[in-house]
This record gives C-alpha cells, structure tokens and sequence, in this order.
C-alpha cells in the first residue's frame, strides 16, 4: 500500500487478517479465485455474507444505528485491500451496498425495520430491476408501468440483465408512474418481495456460459402501495442516489488481487516454457509492470476520495472517475490472462469435479476465458464509460 499505517490501522488491519485466516476456508478462497464476474455465485457468496454477519462486518459502511461498523474511511479501505489479498469472495452488492443506503436515505421507519434487517443477516437476497431492452444507458426512458389500483400498484412490462435474480428473494425497482414532460419525471422506486404472480424469469446464459443475467416479465403484477420509497414520481432522486453507491466502490484492491494472480499465472507459464520463451516473458513482465503503475494510479485517486469522504465533501465526478479507470484496467487484466493461458483458455472444464489433480491444466488458465468474456461488460454496467466520461466532462467544464 503507498501509505504508512498509525498504530490503530496497524491493528486494525492484524484484526481483519486473524479473521479471515480463522474463518476463510479453503472452498471460499477457491470461490473467490475463480469467481469470473464482479460478485461470486450464490452458495458461496451467501456463505461467505453470513460469517460477516455473525462477526458484525457484513455491513461495514452503513450508519452504525443500522448495524455498520463505525469504521474510518481508511478503515474500510484496509478492510477491503485485506479481503481481496485473501481471495475472499466477492458479495454481491444489491441489498448491502445498493437498495440498503436508499431504504436508509429515503425509507420510512417501517420500511427500515421490514427490510434492513434481513439484508444485514443474509436472510434476504435482493435484485436490481432498472434497465429494460430500450433502456439501458439512457435510463430515464424507462417505459415498465405501475399504475394505483387501490392499496396497490400494477405492474406491467420488462426488466434485463436482472442480475442473480434466480435466486432473489426481494426486488428494487425503476417504475414509471406518470407520463409527459421530461423523461426523468414520472419515475417511481418500488421494493417488494419474489416470486409473486405474474412475475417470469427467464435466464440469459453470457458468452463466458455463466448464468448472472435474466430478462423479468411483469404481467399485472400486484405489489403493495407500501412498496414505494419515498415519493411517486420522485424516483429519479432516488435513482441517481443509488448509482453513486453502484460506482463508488474501491477498485484498486480487487485490480490488485488479480494481477497478483495473473502474475503467478506468468510465472508459471513462462518457467515451463524455458528460455525458448525468455523474450516473451521479458515482454510480458513490462506488460504487468505498467498495469501495475496504472493500478498505483487509481489506488492514489481512490485515497485522494477517502481523505475528500473524511473532510465531508460530496463525491461530485469521482465515482465515474473510478468506474471509468477501474474497468478498462479489469478488461486489460483479463485481457492478458487469456494472452497467458494461451491454447488452454479455450479449455472449460469442471474442475470442482476434482479433474484439476488428473489434468495438467493451470486453474487460473482454465478461467481465464469466463473472466475476459464476462468482464467485456464492465464498461457498460454501472452506466457506460461513454457515459461517465460525459459525466465528467461536464462537470469539469461548469467548474471552469
């Protein structure tokens, strides 16, 4: 890390690593490695989230009053670095870090008490329902209709790229309520549980062959007028609250983690190859020495962030800033993983059947390919990289 740690973070950081050396089993490390995508798959992932919960640091940075830790800015970072250096697996971020900071921002007290202790426990599980086949990017043209029926609303048309919807239990959702003037009026966010009637979910398999994604059908589906949060119509507020949380996570640990894998993955490659190979391995060291450097970079913008979080200031462009750098650099790193499995990257084999001890086949190369094929997505979930960079851009130039 390019910081010198006080006693206390010193500490705190001994504390976290003791817990992750006691409760972090070899099955979860394992997970953690091969997780293709940006979260792990449910079993684990859940797993994984109820031993956090039972130590109190599933939910680190929400208000202490709901179950958060209390932890400086730094703390949090160390928290973070230290996971990922333990091939923790990644949480799916849905309820904790999505819809639990708009319950606890916008949520009546009823609504806290209902939904934010089963996220804290890993209890419930929750999806994101927000971009549909017409509107990814360009949210606000949204057109899934809730109409009031009474004590309820009605829901009809189509939700995509409902992330481990499968397994969800609870769903946030984007709405439109009300129709004319601008696109961002009329939005509502509505939180209720699943399955229900009417509700379909259809899988969409990627091109890595994982099943993350499904397309969800509402066809008058009923879900209660207490599902709303905050106003109707207001949802855009919420919304947008809510992206700023999707975006601002720290990069620069889990960058760190997988170069640190796809080093070794090099290492191992290019010591079987001999000196046949010695000019390509002198190629490639250079290769992960700049994405090294360019790691380095982020992680100084992201403790810039921190030391801003501290002092209290707003977030302003540095959520997009991260998302932009931070999943161009995930894409090289897999990019050059595939470089380095060479003609086992085009290999898929079920190694959680044990054929790991009867092949001579690299685990990390027989992953190589899910991880570059699901992360060419990165720069389009979370809200493009076309669109953060006109994010920054504009801000930077009402600054001017």
């Amino acid at each position: 890390m390019a910081w010198t740690l006080s006693a206390a973070e010193t500490a705190f950081r001994d504390e976290v690593r003791e817990f992750l050396a006691r409760e972090l089993t070899p099955e979860l490390r394992a997970a953690g490695r091969r997780c293709a995508g940006i979260f792990t798959d449910y079993d684990e992932g859940i797993r994984w989230h109820r031993i956090l919960a039972a130590r109190g640091w599933s939910t680190p940075s929400w208000p202490v009053e709901h179950g958060g830790t209390g932890w400086t800015p730094m703390q949090h970072y160390l928290f973070a670095s230290e996971l990922a250096e333990a091939d923790a697996p990644p949480l799916a971020p849905m309820g904790t870090g999505m819809v639990a900071p708009v319950i606890i921002a916008f949520g009546t007290p009823e609504q806290k008490a209902k939904w934010l202790p089963g996220i804290r426990a890993g209890d419930d599980y929750w999806c994101q329902g927000y971009s549909e086949p017409q509107s990814g990017s360009d949210l606000a043209s949204l057109q899934c209709k809730a109409v009031r029926d009474g004590d309820d609303y009605v829901i009809n048309g189509t939700k995509i790229w409902t992330t481990h919807a499968q397994y969800a239990n609870r769903m946030f959702c984007l709405v439109r309520t009300a129709s004319g003037g601008k696109a961002q009026q009329g939005i509502s966010f509505l939180c209720f549980d699943i399955p229900r009637a009417g509700l379909t979910i259809r899988p969409i398999i990627s091109i890595s062959g994982d099943h993350e994604l499904n397309q969800v059908f509402f066809d008058d589906v009923r879900v209660p007028a207490s599902s709303l949060i905050g106003e109707e119509n207001q949802g855009w507020t919420v919304a947008k609250y809510l992206l700023q949380h999707e975006r601002g996570s720290a990069w620069a640990p889990l960058l760190r983690a997988r170069l640190r894998r796809v080093r070794t993955a090099a290492d191992t490659a290019f010591a079987a190859a001999g000196e046949a190979a010695a000019d390509e391995a002198r190629e490639m060291a250079l290769r992960l020495a700049e994405l090294d450097c360019a790691i380095d970079a982020v992680e100084a913008t992201e403790l810039q962030s921190l030391r801003a979080q501290a002092r209290g200031e707003p977030p302003g462009i540095r959520p997009s800033m991260g998302k932009v750098m931070g999943s161009e650099l995930r894409q090289r790193l897999t990019e050059l993983g595939v470089e380095i499995a060479a003609h086992y990257a085009a290999v898929n084999l079920p190694l959680d059947d044990g054929l790991q001890g009867a092949l001579a086949v690299p685990e990390d190369s027989v992953y190589a390919m899910s991880a570059y094929l699901n992360d060419r997505a990165a720069s389009i979930y979370a809200g493009s990289n076309e669109v953060q960079r006109n994010i920054i851009a504009a801000q930077l130039l009402q600054s001017r």
